[in-house]
């Protein structure tokens, strides 16, 4: 029950922080991480599993129960991405997060980079039976997505920015993909190659996991002039006590 508590009184803040964000100085920056959360979400993830699970589900069911289950799911999994990177940065010094980021996302960008066309033809999403479509949805999404890049690359955005931003951006691209896996259906993804959008993710993150490596050695410097401060231990001073 405690966790519960803790969720529900996360997700307020999460919403306080956009309602204030939206109405304040700081929208330029809100708006900057939104788009930056949706842009790479929506790239990593056109194509991915969770979409070929809509467009399984959409040619045997209803359009709306499907949209609604993975939305639903979605807001779930970036809740819990956005606690957690949020909680991180707290916890971790700045520039160990951000070193984090960077290696995160540089590895997600490698992977991105070489994944082909045939690997993501292999995909095979099997549906499964429910109690109706749009807990079927929710159920596939949960699972299939829980640490998954997408909800590792939230998580690591939130630890670095604004946390409300991310979710927003995020949940919104995953949402609209989600939409797009179930109206278009598998003719969008014969027009658009796969590989082409897994390259554009891969460069995606391979800029973010750069800049987050500045951001890291940046916040490292001031950091490592406490301990090379005149007011710190010397070697001498070590030295005569020893």
């Amino acid at each position: 029950m405690d966790f519960i508590h803790q969720l529900m009184a996360s997700i307020h803040l999460q919403w306080q922080q956009i309602l204030s964000l939206l109405f304040s100085d700081n929208i330029v920056e809100f708006s900057t991480a939104s788009l930056t959360s949706f842009v790479l979400i929506a790239a990593a993830e056109i194509g991915d599993k969770s979409q070929l699970v809509c467009m399984t589900l959409a040619s045997r069911h209803r359009a709306l129960p499907i949209i609604l289950g993975a939305i639903a799911a979605f807001a779930l999994l970036n809740t819990l991405a956005v606690i957690f990177g949020a909680a991180i940065a707290k916890w971790l010094p700045e520039y160990l997060v951000a070193a984090s980021v960077a290696i995160l996302f540089a590895l997600f960008g490698a992977h991105a980079l070489r994944v082909n066309e045939e690997e993501d033809t292999d995909e095979v999403i099997k549906e499964k039976s429910g109690h109706g479509i749009f807990f079927t949805t929710f159920f596939l999404i949960a699972v299939a997505e829980f640490g998954d890049k997408t909800q590792l690359a939230v998580a690591g955005l939130s630890s670095t920015t604004l946390p409300a931003a991310v979710w927003l951006g995020s949940t919104v691209a995953l949402a609209m993909t989600s939409i797009l896996g179930v109206l278009a259906g598998r003719t969008l993804m014969k027009k658009i190659p796969l590989s082409t959008l897994h390259r554009l993710s891969g460069i995606i993150f391979i800029t973010l996991s750069i800049v987050a490596a500045h951001k890291a050695y940046t916040a490292y410097i001031p950091f490592a002039g406490q301990f090379s401060a005149p007011g710190g231990p010397s070697k001498d001073a070590v030295n005569t006590s020893m």
